[in-house]
């Protein structure tokens, strides 16, 4: 029988054999931009503005400084998916300048725009599961 979750309870994940374990935990609750801790709460009060605290939980998610690391990961991860697809492009079917800026700087902008949150909340599981603050 397994033990029902309490939001209100720090998980207790620790030790050498349970760091990957909370890293995963982490990822995947601040990927779903929820709090790292409990799961349950919202992590962030706007499109990139963290909580000061979860409203489930009470855990401080403001205490977490993710500044450069979620814009840099975020243009990583756009260049390799908005340069193949500008060679390809050019090799295929030679457009004009006009044509290849017209598609892919809106592309690129709103690639970055959806792909940063999610990073950010990431980068904040990240940092929950290492246990970095400030």
């Amino acid at each position: 029988m397994t033990k029902p979750h309490d939001p209100h309870s720090d998980d207790t994940l620790s030790g050498p054999t349970d760091s990957g374990k909370r890293l995963m935990l982490g990822l995947r609750r601040g990927f779903r931009r929820k709090c790292p801790n409990c799961g349950h709460g919202f992590a962030f009060g706007g499109y990139l503005k963290l909580r000061s605290e979860c409203d489930v939980c009470h855990h401080p998610i403001g205490e977490y400084r993710c500044d450069d690391a979620p814009p840099y990961f975020t243009i990583f991860i756009v260049g390799h998916i908005v340069v193949p697809g500008v060679l390809m492009m050019e090799q295929s079917i030679k457009p004009s300048l006009l044509m290849q800026m017209s598609i892919w700087l809106p592309t690129t902008v709103l690639l970055c725009l959806g792909f940063l949150p999610f990073i950010k909340g990431a980068v904040l599981g990240t940092q929950w599961a290492m246990r970095i603050k400030g």
